[in-house]
């Protein structure tokens, strides 16, 4: 129970890294806000684990929705100890050039332009608490990239950057912020990663994983477990690589 009576809300719950860590943190004592894009999946995962946990509909990418979705955790269950920016996107894996304007604007509103909502959103609760736990979800992408995923690759690099800076100007105020830097991990966005989804595809990621496997969503939310913790208590600042090996 090492998130007992804590309160954490989660942004992309409804399935992948989201869902594995919603699991995780009940589980551990937590009351949760399972946040998602999709309401009815929100919904059915929220209904799984009763009292402990509440449905949000929200757009991490608009201001207004994030601020009523850390409204409504705040309502629900009295306080927010534990921010979890873990809604990502990503384009097609392929040439820099087929990239779209669009789909370059969707991937970092997403995977950045939302940390951005939501640490405005919720760094004045824990502030008024006396401290708290940011955790974005970054990538190996982020740390050591690949071909063909270029602004993916960009807008990890700037979550691995933020959180560092947010961790410095956070810690007078007793907040920690750290980042989980996936590998390849069997989650709905690996297709996109991969190119395909393919026997042949996996193998060739697996080859450059050391530990020889793709990473699996419970490997993610037992990293993020312990950087809740009080277990992590001195650790902030921090890119946990959970990657097998393959950022060596």
């Amino acid at each position: 129970m090492r998130l007992k009576d804590r309160v954490a809300l989660v942004t992309g719950a409804a399935s992948g890294l989201g869902l594995a860590m919603v699991e995780r943190f009940v589980a551990e004592g937590a009351k949760v806000a399972v946040v998602d894009w999709n309401g009815d999946a929100a919904a059915a995962t929220a209904a799984r684990f009763g009292a402990s946990a509440i449905a949000i509909q929200s757009d991490v990418t608009k201001a207004a929705e994030v601020q009523a979705s850390v409204t409504r955790t705040v309502e629900a269950f009295g306080k927010l100890d534990i921010l979890v920016n873990n809604a990502g996107s990503s384009h097609a894996k392929g040439p820099f050039e087929a990239v779209s304007e669009a789909e370059f604007d969707r991937v970092f509103a997403v995977n950045l332009k939302s940390i951005f909502h939501y640490c405005n959103a919720t760094v004045p609760v824990m502030r008024s608490q006396g401290g708290g736990v940011i955790l974005n979800v970054g990538s190996t992408a982020g740390n050591r990239p690949r071909p063909g995923l270029a602004w993916y690759n960009a807008s990890k690099g700037a979550v691995h950057n933020v959180t560092k800076t947010l961790a410095l100007e956070l810690a007078p105020d007793r907040i920690r912020v750290c980042a989980l830097a996936p590998v390849a991990t069997e989650t709905p966005l690996l297709a996109t990663f991969l190119g395909t989804d393919s026997p042949e595809m996996r193998d060739q990621m697996r080859g450059i994983v050391p530990l020889g496997r793709l990473g699996h969503p419970d490997d993610v939310a037992n990293a993020a477990l312990y950087l809740a913790s009080d277990e992590a208590s001195f650790l902030t600042g921090v890119i946990l690589d959970i990657d097998g090996g393959r950022s060596v």
